[in-house]
């Protein structure tokens, strides 16, 4: 792949100058916003997408976590004691990933 190396400072100026002026009108506009407009409230909207991933979430019981069984886990596979089942692993993360998809 070939890089132009010609006129990059003239382009960079003009990016420059672009980036200038797109921020003097974005200020300017937000001021004369700001001034004809009441203050508003925040306010948050949660996507399908969020919901679903709550729902799984409840769903799931991640509410219940069991701190002894992490602490167990966390020893074994720091001492190399922990071995992956792969087949199992497999079958919870397609089983993850169906549940993504339910409705």
């Amino acid at each position: 792949m070939a890089i132009n190396i010609n006129n990059l400072s003239g382009k960079n100026v003009n990016t420059q100058q672009k980036l200038d002026n797109a921020k003097q009108q974005a200020q300017a506009s937000s001021q004369t916003t700001g001034q004809n407009t009441k203050m508003s409230q925040d306010s948050l909207v949660l996507t399908a997408q969020a919901k679903s991933l709550e729902k799984i979430r409840k769903k799931s019981g991640m509410d219940n976590v069991d701190q002894k069984r992490i602490d167990e886990l966390k020893k074994a596979i720091t001492s190399g004691e922990y071995k992956v089942d792969a087949k199992k692993l497999m079958n919870n993360i397609l089983a993850h990933e169906f549940d993504l998809f339910e409705d």
